[in-house]
């Protein structure tokens, strides 16, 4: 599941939900929001979700310094050591963004990132404050959808993390200004009724995803969309997305109570250990969901799992 923070224009469909009503009069008709969210859209945006502005304004603050002092030029000296600035064709096979990725769980990196050695201290107390309330924002909404898809309480989150935790990282996305954006990858896009839909966002708000592995765990219940990046030409955005996945040895595979028995076809979804999936995405990552789930099932048909433990 991926939380992305967000910034574009605003498209009335996309589905907003107002958190803060969850436990009030109003939880009945949010939670059916949400479940039409995740079985038709796969993206749905949080408002009122917990997080305090403040954090959030200072994560973006620390993050947009990082990048003007550290990563901008070298953006720059790239566009142009690969001739991108005068390409002629589709260039399909990488982004039109500038990233770098902290992982918070298992095991920290953030002392491994470059160029934080003066601000190490308070980028470190922000991200630590800031990856605390995201984790406690991803599982709060795990257990939602758990309630909504008839599981246990606690499931998802089990599946995720097995006896320990989850992989769990923020990826922070710069965008520069494109002189080619229709060659290059770029913004954030979902595929809806075969139409590129904007994925908006109002302040302080936070855009979910769900993804591939809920979709295999719900047995096709979620649904994972296919989701694209669009490059423009003025302007620097910034995203940043942090993911909640479940750990390099778990098994992903529908969850047993979720499969009718009773429909003599085989299952449509593949088991596979994730870090096999992680393996492939890079290089299917700008397909649709099927490549990936072909080449899970090419490779569970080579592998023998054993007996998967139930949680």
């Amino acid at each position: 599941m991926k939380l992305v923070k967000e910034k574009t224009k605003m498209e009335v469909a996309f589905p907003f939900i107002d958190l803060s009503k969850i436990n009030g009069e109003e939880r009945g008709a949010t939670m059916d929001m949400i479940k039409d969210a995740c079985e038709n859209w796969d993206f749905f945006e949080l408002m009122n979700h917990g997080i305090s502005h403040e954090l959030m304004d200072t994560v973006e603050k620390l993050t947009k310094d990082n990048y003007k002092k550290c990563l901008e030029d070298r953006f720059k000296e790239m566009v142009t050591s690969k001739g991108l600035g005068v390409a002629q064709s589709n260039i399909i096979d990488m982004d039109w963004e500038s990233t770098f990725f902290l992982r918070h769980l298992p095991e920290s990196n953030l002392y491994e990132i470059p160029d934080l050695e003066d601000d190490y201290r308070s980028v470190k107390k922000v991200m630590k404050q800031f990856a605390v309330e995201l984790k406690k924002l991803a599982e709060k909404l795990l257990d939602i959808l758990c309630e909504n898809i008839g599981l246990e309480q606690g499931y998802l989150k089990k599946v995720f993390s097995g006896s320990k935790w989850p992989n769990f990282g923020t990826k922070v996305n710069n965008y520069p200004p494109c002189p080619k954006p229709d060659l290059i990858k770029g913004g954030l896009q979902l595929l809806k009724d075969d139409q590129w839909i904007d994925a908006p966002s109002l302040k302080h708000s936070i855009i979910i995803n769900l993804g591939d592995q809920l979709e295999v765990i719900t047995n096709g219940k979620y649904k994972s969309v296919m989701h694209r990046v669009l490059a423009q030409t003025n302007g620097t955005r910034m995203s940043i997305a942090s993911f909640y996945n479940p750990r390099s040895d778990d098994i992903i595979y529908p969850t047993p109570a979720l499969v009718d028995k009773e429909v003599k076809k085989p299952i449509a979804h593949p088991k596979f250990m994730f870090e096999d999936y992680m393996k492939v995405y890079p290089a299917l990552k700008f397909e649709d969901k099927e490549p990936r789930f072909e080449a899970m099932k090419i490779m569970e048909s080579t592998i023998s799992f054993g007996p998967v433990a139930t949680v």
